[in-house]
């Protein structure tokens, strides 16, 4: 890195922490467990509440016409306590080495981590009325991976991405897919994909995780998820049920 020239550095270091985000995206996505398949899951977890018509309905347009907020609620919980219990079973997320970001590979927990991650937003997301992320292919492509980054953007905290979609659950919302200008999608995901990066490699010892370093050498994995994993989890509920209210709103004023 040129530290002569600080728009140069500056440059460097956000294009550094893009690309630490993809390695870890893309090594999360080869974990069986990420790509959730919409039809499938519905079904399952609508079942428990549902008549089969009602499944259908809700399969074919969106689980907010035939389920009720505590109903919502209850899948959702379920959801995070399911991959909470999931995280807790690998080894310590932060407790490694410092350096690991500059090797080839990737740790094998940070990749399991962020893996329960981009599955459960998926569940979620789902379950309050978003089409599916995979394409025609039953593939997440690119545009899966940038609107999955912006979520992630919201579990971290990004107010960007809070703004981004927000700007967008309106084309999510219809029933064609996601309707949603790949310039915008893209300016926003290079944006927060550089602040996740930056944040994974920094942030993540300051915010909490780093209290904890002190403790390498016994089991923390409770405390990794007390600090990361639930937090982020909350918060894209909180985020979806704030998007969720936004929703009954416009039906009511309509």
């Amino acid at each position: 890195m040129n530290m002569g020239n600080p728009d140069k550095a500056s440059a460097e270091l956000s294009g550094n922490s893009l690309h630490l985000w993809e390695r870890i995206m893309n090594g999360s996505m080869n974990l069986p467990f990420v790509k959730v398949d919409r039809d499938a899951f519905l079904s399952k977890e609508l079942s428990k509440f549902c008549t089969p018509m009602e499944v259908m309905e809700a399969i074919q347009n969106t689980p907010l016409n035939v389920l009720d907020k505590k109903e919502i609620d209850k899948l959702a919980n379920q959801c995070i306590s399911y991959h909470l219990t999931m995280v807790c079973g690998t080894s310590a997320l932060m407790g490694l080495p410092g350096g690991w970001w500059m090797l080839g590979t990737l740790p094998t927990d940070l990749t399991q981590f962020y893996g329960h991650i981009l599955s459960l937003l998926q569940k979620l997301i789902y379950l309050y009325g978003w089409p599916s992320l995979t394409n025609l292919k039953q593939e997440l492509d690119d545009e899966s991976m940038k609107i999955m980054t912006l979520f992630v953007g919201v579990m971290m905290g990004n107010k960007l991405a809070v703004e981004a979609l927000v700007n967008i659950a309106a084309a999510a919302s219809q029933k064609a897919g996601l309707k949603i200008s790949e310039t915008i999608l893209a300016h926003y995901a290079v944006k927060i994909g550089q602040w996740i990066g930056i944040n994974v490699t920094k942030d993540s010892f300051a915010k909490g995780v780093g209290k904890v370093l002190p403790l390498v050498g016994a089991p923390i994995s409770a405390t990794i998820t007390y600090y990361t994993f639930r937090p982020m989890a909350r918060r894209l509920k909180r985020h979806l049920d704030d998007l969720y209210d936004m929703r009954q709103e416009r039906m009511k004023a309509q």
